[in-house]
């Protein structure tokens, strides 16, 4: 008699419950990478995984790595060979990076960058929680906001410079990429407007038009779509699409409705690249592998930004880069698109996942790295939103399922606590600065 599972062995030894759309879900994600987009096929193959758990194995609580092993068999008996072979794949590189953290080997991270933010926030007074809320209460809050404000100019100058040397190599593709809300558009834009005066326009291609259409995308049970990860992409067409382009040839791009979540039929937009335009690729993925691997290295160029922010905590441990950027876009999503912010964090575990997996690693692939922190910017954050912690905090605090936002929110909720909340309106920051993505 078959027994059900309930509960699973994680890596560490630790016991947590099952869940069948897991199996689903990596299952779909792996035929993703080959171009497949088979939902319900995706829900029949787990559901023989889980006929085989419950028939076959001797114990009634199975391992992480046996389910995964039985995955494995079950792709390759049901003749899906080539998702076996890329979920495979996926196994052997998370092993990779398990064993380089338990080896104390971190990879990945701008650390050079980070150092000369460190030293920049030490010469200007600002990198520790008290000295920047010193400047808010001292009354030289303005004069850090110019500081920042300068130094990223200077940077965006720098940017542009390379991107016109770039261009001088033969590079036709500039790619900026970067997790979320780690302020592509502002950069973007003022890159753009620099190069226009050289003489380069940057003409973009918006990779948002090829998402699949939604049903064949994945639902939690809360309903949550993971739009996350760079196979929720027509990859194959972007590859073909970008290898016309650079050949000189005129693409049709789709048009993608947001509000229904599927492309509108029958709808396109012409596109061609002349002499004096470089393509454009905006996305939090654009040094993700697959995304451009019809283009030749040697034509593209990458740029990747993250908010390094070098700001030491009361109790001595630094601010954490992902926090500020789940700041950034609780005000974002808030402003922008209605969005409630408590539902911000509950769904940072997609996008947090997405960004180990699909963007971080993929760094080295970068050019030219650039650091979107704003030193004075977390004064202005807390005005934004502080009024919406204790409600976050408390809406996952008893519901087990959730522990992951629950964390988060508390301690996000804690930083702002320790910081000196900025009441002298946002005239102080230019109209074209990044934070304006941000700020109410």
């Amino acid at each position: 008699m078959s027994k059900k599972i309930t509960h699973i062995y994680k890596r560490d030894g630790s016991l947590v419950p099952f869940e069948k759309d897991k199996v689903t879900r990596a299952i779909y994600k792996a035929a993703a990478e080959i171009g497949g987009h088979d939902l319900e096929l995706s829900q029949s193959l787990s559901d023989k995984v889980v006929a085989i758990l419950e028939n076959n194995l001797p114990k009634e609580i199975p391992s992480v790595e046996e389910i995964q092993d039985i995955v494995e068999r079950v792709l390759i008996t049901e003749g899906h060979d080539r998702t076996s072979k890329a979920f495979s794949a996926y196994r052997q590189k998370r092993k990779e990076l398990r064993d380089k953290r338990h080896s104390g080997k971190v990879s990945h991270l701008p650390y050079k960058n980070a150092w000369e933010t460190l030293w920049w926030n030490i010469d200007h007074s600002c990198e520790t929680v008290e000295k920047l809320n010193a400047h808010v209460k001292n009354g030289t809050f303005p004069k850090l906001v110019s500081a920042s404000e300068r130094r990223y100019s200077e940077e965006i100058s720098n940017i542009a410079l390379a991107v016109e040397e770039a261009k001088k190599r033969g590079v036709k593709v500039v790619l900026i990429a970067g997790p979320s809300s780690s302020g592509k558009t502002t950069t973007t834009d003022r890159v753009g407007k620099i190069l226009g005066k050289r003489d380069i326009e940057l003409m973009k291609l918006n990779v948002d038009n090829y998402f699949y259409d939604k049903d064949q995308h994945l639902h939690d049970k809360y309903g949550d779509i993971d739009w996350e990860g760079p196979e929720a992409l027509e990859l194959p067409l972007i590859n073909e699409h970008l290898k016309d382009l650079v050949e000189g040839k005129t693409i049709h791009v789709p048009r993608y409705d947001f509000k229904t979540g599927t492309r509108i039929k029958d709808q396109t937009d012409e596109l061609s690249v002349r002499s004096d335009q470089m393509i454009l690729i905006d996305s939090h993925y654009g040094l993700y592998d697959k995304l451009t691997e019809s283009v030749p290295s040697g034509f593209k160029f990458g740029i990747y930004l993250e908010p390094l922010t070098q700001l030491k905590r009361l109790n001595g441990d630094f601010v954490e880069w992902t926090d500020v950027r789940m700041l950034r876009r609780m005000i974002r999503d808030l402003l922008h698109r209605e969005f409630d912010p408590t539902k911000t964090v509950g769904h940072w575990h997609y996008v947090r996942r997405g960004e180990l997996k699909n963007i971080i690693p993929y760094i080295e692939n970068a050019n030219y790295i650039f650091d979107t922190s704003m030193a004075y910017e977390l004064p202005l954050l807390k005005h934004c939103l502080f009024a919406f912690m204790p409600s976050t905090v408390e809406a996952y605090k008893n519901d087990p399922e959730r522990q992951d936002a629950y964390v988060r929110a508390k301690r996000v909720y804690r930083l702002l606590n320790e910081i000196e909340e900025w009441t002298g309106g946002d005239s102080v920051v230019p109209h074209n600065s990044i934070m304006r993505e941000f700020i109410v």
